[in-house]
């Protein structure tokens, strides 16, 4: 298995180069084509696991190093290896074994005898080595130091929670689509086939273990979707009724869209600046067998594409720093700079009153991030109430069982997500 050692080290040195998981692990999968299909799974579990624990498992190999490692594919190796023997059930002396078989492709002599040396020496001392950690914050959490401070100062009472919470392992929760199935019955079809299940509210399913997408049963026939508990309240808050006509601004890749079409029959129109993901919407509604009206667009934008017909109904889910969905895209945590946080609420700045100049008088905007910093949030929302005077935030519905939506913000949780929502009515 040293070649998922190998595949997970280039995906990790890769998102510290700038690039994204999912995109370098599919270019690396292709790559690697001849790979097993549990090859590549221990590939990709590597590399997630290794960036959710990063800040540990680097503090750790600090410790191990004489001096810092100037061979960049090492040092990843190093990291992968150390992940699997500090959180993997793996045994140990496989784990040195792979990544010492792993290192013989370096064109240094020494590699071989490094790895095999570095690891061995963090087993002897795991204990000491762990010990020595107490009271680094990086180490303890693995998040930068930049977005632990912000937290703490945002979130005073609870802020080593949230960032316990973003290091979980993700739920795989289900959106049971009503126009096909009762959450009831496809609860009762899935325990049949022997996916145990408990339904969480509403429309709402978790599986109790994770399985891919094409194994759920009724996947494939447009029954359910994947989507996030906290995510899920989306569709609710936006208050539907038949007849209305809706607009699903950023909508790729689709998940809401689907929902709102669950809902409601209503007169929909999906926008989303990217092709290729409004491509993978179509694709997701048609397996829903629902129907919208696409349209590639900028939402900051509106009147490049807006035919001049108000909407009674806008779903704003707008740009922003996926700060509460770490656990899912484990590499935002190190892709992510404080700088990106002011690019973001500019962005989400431009697209707020382009989307309220189409929205009909007594008509409701719903505005979703999935962050957790409130500058994208609550400060967001009040800034923009200050310069239009039509606009008032209103209660959003609840109606999602062991949800609280006071204050807008849903804090990550085993159960779900961190998201923001904010409904605005024009008066």
């Amino acid at each position: 298995m040293h070649i998922s050692q190998q595949i997970a080290a280039e995906a990790i040195g890769q998102v510290f180069a700038g690039r994204n998981l999912g995109v370098v692990l599919e270019s690396l999968f292709t790559r690697y084509s001849n790979i097993s299909p549990q090859q590549r799974a221990v590939a990709q579990d590597l590399s997630y696991g290794t960036l959710r624990f990063y800040g540990t498992i680097e503090a750790l190999l600090d410790q191990l190093l004489q001096k810092p490692l100037d061979d960049a594919k090492l040092q990843c190796l190093l990291l992968v290896a150390i992940y699997q023997l500090q959180y993997d059930k793996a045994a140990s002396h496989t784990v040195v074994d792979q990544a010492v078989k792993a290192a013989s492709q370096s064109k240094k002599t020494w590699a071989k005898g490094l790895v095999n040396g570095v690891l061995r020496n963090f087993l002897r001392q795991q204990t000491e080595l762990l010990a020595n950690l107490e009271g680094n914050e990086f180490a303890t959490y693995s998040y930068p130091a930049w977005w632990i401070t912000k937290l703490k100062y945002q979130y005073p009472e609870n802020w080593q929670a949230i960032l316990e919470a973003g290091n979980q392992h993700p739920p795989m929760t289900l959106r049971v689509n009503q126009r096909q199935i009762s959450a009831a019955d496809f609860v009762a079809k899935l325990n049949a086939e022997g996916f145990a299940s408990k339904p969480l509210g509403a429309n709402a399913v978790t599986l109790e273990k994770p399985v891919p997408v094409d194994r759920v049963p009724g996947f494939v026939l447009g029954e359910a979707s994947v989507q996030d508990y906290a995510a899920q309240v989306a569709g609710y808050a936006l208050d539907l009724k038949d007849g209305q006509r809706v607009l699903d601004a950023c909508c790729a890749p689709g998940g809401k869209t689907g929902q709102i079409l669950e809902l409601a029959d209503v007169e929909l129109v999906a926008v989303d600046n990217d092709p290729t993901r409004i491509a993978r919407t179509q694709s997701n509604i048609d397996r829903l067998k629902l129907k919208a009206t696409l349209l590639v667009g900028d939402a900051g934008k509106s009147s490049d594409w807006w035919d001049g017909k108000p909407f009674d109904r806008i779903l704003a889910d707008v740009p922003c720093t996926a700060s509460g969905i770490v656990r899912r895209h484990v590499d935002i945590k190190w892709l992510r700079r404080e700088a990106d946080i002011l690019s973001f609420t500019k962005q989400q700045a431009l697209v707020l009153p382009s989307l309220w100049q189409v929205l009909a008088k007594g008509g409701k905007l719903l505005y979703v991030t999935c962050s957790v910093f409130q500058e994208e949030n609550q400060r967001q929302i009040d800034s923009f109430l200050k310069t239009h005077s039509d606009a008032q935030q209103v209660p959003l519905n609840e109606p999602l069982a062991g949800l609280s939506l006071k204050n807008g913000q849903l804090q990550p949780s085993a159960q779900h997500d961190g998201l923001f929502y904010a409904l605005l009515q024009k008066r």
